[in-house]
């Protein structure tokens, strides 16, 4: 078993970076992305960067990643793991040291305290908003100002994972995610399809499939005629829907 999840990554694009990692589908803009090991560790890399030599963030501090399931959503929360820091999901405001939101939510901010404060409108293509709400940076234009390959200290399975709802070391989170992939019936090779709606927990969605070395076909607003066309093209192995 992994103990951080930088490592849990590492060894999924090792084992073969070409191949689709994270696949994203919503329904209701018709908008698909796929993303390869390597692809999904770039952006990763760039947000672990964009942390900690854009904001000058280190081990200790927390950021609020606010958004719902997504591909951004991913890169988010693993670069928040890989630069060390620790996440803080939607639940109870508590002061941060960076968010993570959509426009939509821009007026819940003030409640988390946090001064740098990221938006993005989670568009397809991840084309950039077209209007920052006040005090806010667009996400994607800012990330890729910064370098693909993160160079930070190594991530211990005692560092702090998540900060809330509850606190979880990377240990504790590889563990919980090991036992939830079980319960889901989620095993190495497998090609999960997994209804956003029904499972929007990252434990869920992300963490359970990558620590057991799945791949996941993420979907937004599925559409129930859809689903079985889009598990025979996306070779689904597990189907997790309401």
């Amino acid at each position: 078993m992994y103990t951080t999840i930088p490592q849990a990554l590492s060894s999924a694009v090792r084992r073969d970076p070409t191949t689709p990692l994270l696949t994203w589908y919503d329904d209701a803009t018709g908008d698909r992305t796929e993303l390869s090991g390597a692809t999904l560790e770039n952006w990763v890399s760039k947000t672990a960067n964009l942390l900690v030599d854009g904001l000058g963030l280190s081990g200790g501090e927390t950021v609020a990643v606010l958004l719902p399931p997504h591909w951004q959503t991913a890169a988010i929360l693993l670069g928040v793991s890989e630069a060390g820091l620790s996440v803080a999901l939607p639940g109870r405001p508590q002061p941060v040291d960076a968010l993570f939101m959509t426009p939509a939510q821009a007026g819940e901010a003030a409640a988390w305290a946090a001064v740098d404060r990221y938006a993005t409108g989670l568009l397809p293509l991840a084309m950039p908003l077209r209007e920052v709400p006040p005090g806010f940076v667009d996400y994607v234009t800012d990330v890729r100002n910064y370098g693909d390959h993160f160079g930070g200290a190594p991530v211990t399975p005692d560092s702090r994972a998540l900060a809330s709802p509850i606190e979880l070391s990377h240990l504790a989170v590889m563990r919980t995610a090991t036992e939830r992939a079980a319960e889901l019936g989620i095993t190495g090779g497998d090609r999960v399809l997994i209804d956003a709606r029904a499972y929007p927990g990252p434990i869920d969605w992300l963490f359970a499939p990558l620590v057991v070395g799945a791949s996941v076909v993420l979907c937004a607003n599925l559409h129930p005629a859809k689903l079985e066309a889009r598990t025979t093209a996306e070779k689904v192995t597990v189907v997790l829907t309401a």
